[in-house]
Parts: C-alpha cells; structure tokens; sequence
C-alpha cells in the first residue's frame, strides 16, 4: 500500500459518502505507511477526530483499502509521528501522546467579572435555595446536581452566582478547565466552525472541558443547527461525568421553539428558580454597595432613610437599584453634597418614575379580601359591622398610598361611597399603626405584597 494508492481512492470514497462527509472527515487524513503485519496508519488531526473516523467510516474504508491492497487487515489512526518517519529515524519511536485538552485561557469563554465571587453576594430568602446549590457545585467534588439550572428574571443574580461557582471551581482546582460563556457566544462559535469548515476542533473543544457553563440558553431557542449541537454537547459532557451549569431567564418548560430533547435534559438535573427580591434583600444589597463606596468616597455622608426608600421604591431589578446607588455617590460627589433626600429626587428622577409599579385599587382590593379571609363583595359593600370596616379601611389606606387616584375615585370604586368616608378610613388607619402593632404588621405585610 502507498502513497499514490491512497490517493488514487479518494475520489471513489468521496463518492461513497458524499462531499460534505468527505471534506469534513476523510480529506484531512495522510496517508502514514504501512506495516509487515497488514496495519496501514493514517494521521488525524486530532484523537478525537481519530475515534470518530474510525466509529463511523472505518468499516468502509478498510474495504476501499482492501481493493487496491488485499494484505491490509487493520487500520490505525495516529495523531503522532508517521510510520515512515518512525522507520527513517535513527532512535526508536516514542509513543504517542494523546492530546491534550486546551488550557482554560486557549478557551473562547466569556471574561468573569472579578466582582462576582459568593462574598459578595447577598443571601435573602427569595434566592438562598439558588446560593446554597450555586456553593455546593463550587466545591467541586463528585457531580451531584447535573445540569443545575438557575433561572429568574432580569437583575436577580443568575449570572453573578455562575461568575461565583467559576471563580470557585478555579481557585480550589487550577487544573479544571472551566468554560463559561453565553449562549450567543456558543452560538457565534458554531457558525464560525461550519463557516471555517473547523467542526472537528469545534467538538473537541467544547468536549474536553471539565466543567461547561453556558448563561441565557433561551437564545439557543428556535435555532435548529444550534440545538442538535447544544445536546449533542451536553450529551457528551454528561457520559464523562463533567459537570454542567445552564442560567435561562425562565424554566425549561417556558421557553418556547425549545427541542422537547433539550428540555428534559434541562429539566434531569436540579433546576433552581431565583424569586424577585423582597425589602430585606435589596436593603442588604444597598448596605452592602454603601460599604464599598465610603472607601472610595470618604468624605460623603448618607442620610438615614435614603437606602430604605430606594429599597423600597425600586423593587424588580437589583442592577437598576445598584446602578442608581452608584449614580447617587457619583452625582454627590462631582456637586459636593450629602446623599440626602433632596438629592435623590435630583438625581434619580427618571430611575424613580421607571421604577414606579402602577398598583390598580382593583389588586388592592383582592390582595386585602384575600389577606383577611373575606369575600370581596362584602369588603366593598354596605355593610358596617367590624369585620369588614376595618379591611376596607386598610384597602382605601393602601389605595392612598400605592396608587395616584382622587379620594372621590377611590369612593366610587368602594361601593359608591363619599370621599369623607375615604378621608376618615384613612386616618383612623394611620391612627392605629402607631396604637395597634398587629395593624401596623397587617399593612406592612400587605404593602410589600403589592409592591413585590
């Protein structure tokens, strides 16, 4: 067997498996030699393009060998010196060394934003069954959750935790190789292989990794080429017992044009939803910041009651309350004033009237029956006995306080009553907030009810 033999089948395997199979696997292998013993080695580019050769089309082409050179009884597939070479060299051949994955840095991943680490990030209620499942992937170990799936809305810390659990695979095991990146990247990545006609270095990549991280995976949604690779991927990951970590901006199941295949693999691991926040959490969040920035800005001083109002105010999206707390150091300390009220309706005017939920008397109304355990009908109705007086009061105060409606308005929308009536249930409200704690708790707990 030889050189010119080789050569002389390949138009004979091209059309036997086609161009596209051809180009992609066959054209890329050289011809090597062959040995007293039958054994005709071809050079791969890679071993993993070796093995799949061999899994797929080395039946075939052993028997197109076998028509031009009857003694071959074996094909090997060696991403090594050549037999040739081996033969011409004066000192025996080494062996073959299997390749070796690429390092982390060699990786097409995303950069991790130093900032994003578990001592940073704040742990609430809405979001410590996430952080709990986020630090025991981080310690690495034997898989236990695979995939974990982390989904939530915008703003609520999907990608902070993923940055963490990278940054804490890393530094207790520099040998990992972690790969994060987004699901557009991984996306690009695939386009720029088939362009490139690179699938084989493409699959080896992203198959070699120790730990595969890919944030915002709805976008692969509707991109047929991109699911079959993303599960084929996964797939693989998944038999070497390597861990995978997936963040979505909603559950499996919700995201529309999404393979049925690739949702029940999403749905086989430990899926973790990241709630809204509540006061608590953004109010730690913002004392967390704070603490930050008076290194930065010594001089400045904070006035009490400003992080609980913005805590309070800006309640769906953490980036956005960050953000404005950075704006607010920044505009204190170019006009050289305190953070104080004043300053926040200076500088945060169109953040606060963005943030502004628009709460109707009608969720008010619900959200008070519903809290009290009385029907609808009667919080709004005639009667005046106590156990409807006082919810409807503390509906018609919350409706003051949550929404832009006229005291008249509001009457009308209580069963036609007198804006007085609305005036004096909201007084006496206010009243018994400052007598009556279980009162004060009731509407308290029913505020952050709606403002959620």
């Amino acid at each position: 067997m030889t050189k010119e033999q080789w050569g002389a089948l390949q138009e004979q395997i091209c059309n036997t498996i086609g161009e596209n199979n051809y180009k992609t696997w066959i054209q890329p292998l050289s011809f090597a030699g062959m040995s007293d013993k039958g054994v005709v080695t071809l050079q791969a580019p890679t071993s993993f393009f070796g093995s799949y050769v061999s899994q797929n089309f080395g039946d075939m082409l052993l028997a197109q060998l076998s028509t031009v050179a009857p003694t071959v009884r074996r094909i090997s597939y060696d991403v090594g010196q050549s037999v040739e070479a081996a033969n011409q060299s004066k000192e025996p051949a080494k062996p073959v060394e299997p390749a070796v994955a690429a390092a982390p840095k060699d990786l097409p991943g995303a950069p991790l934003d130093n900032r994003f680490t578990f001592d940073t990030f704040v742990v609430g209620k809405p979001n410590e069954l996430a952080h709990a499942a986020a630090k025991r992937v981080a310690e690495g170990g034997p898989v236990t959750f695979n995939p974990l799936f982390l989904y939530g809305g915008v703003g609520l810390g999907k990608t902070h935790l993923m940055h963490a659990i990278a940054h804490e695979l890393s530094a207790r095991n520099p040998h990992l190789t972690v790969l994060y990146l987004s699901a557009e990247q991984f996306m690009y990545r695939f386009v720029q292989a088939l362009r490139e006609r690179k699938m084989m270095d493409f699959k080896e990549m992203f198959r070699s990794v120790d730990v595969l991280m890919v944030d915002d995976v709805q976008f692969i949604a509707g991109k047929d080429s991109t699911q079959e690779e993303f599960f084929h991927t996964f797939n693989a990951l998944v038999d070497q017992n390597k861990q995978i970590i997936i963040s979505a901006d909603r559950a499996p199941d919700e995201i529309k044009d999404l393979e049925n295949r690739i949702r029940s693999r999403l749905q086989s691991g430990l899926v973790v939803d990241l709630h809204p926040t509540d006061y608590e959490l953004r109010l730690g969040i913002l004392q967390t910041k704070v603490e930050t920035y008076r290194a930065m800005y010594p001089s400045l001083s904070i006035d009490e009651g400003v992080l609980e109002f913005l805590a309070h105010r800006i309640s769906t999206n953490v980036r956005v309350l960050e953000g404005a707390l950075t704006r607010l150091f920044a505009f204190a300390s170019l006009v050289g004033k305190p953070i104080n009220m004043d300053l926040v309706q200076d500088s945060l005017s169109d953040v606060l009237r963005a943030s502004e939920r628009k709460i109707s008397i009608d969720e008010i109304q619900r959200k008070v029956a519903e809290h009290y355990n009385i029907r609808l009908s009667d919080m709004i109705g005639p009667k005046r006995v106590r156990t409807f007086a006082r919810p409807r009061q503390v509906a018609m105060y919350l409706c003051k306080q949550l929404t832009s409606r006229s005291l008249p308005e509001i009457g009308r929308r209580f069963g036609g009553r007198d804006h007085t009536t609305v005036m004096h249930g909201v007084r006496r409200i206010e009243e018994l907030r400052l007598q009556d704690g279980q009162i004060d708790e009731d509407v308290e707990l029913l505020r952050r009810a709606l403002e959620a």
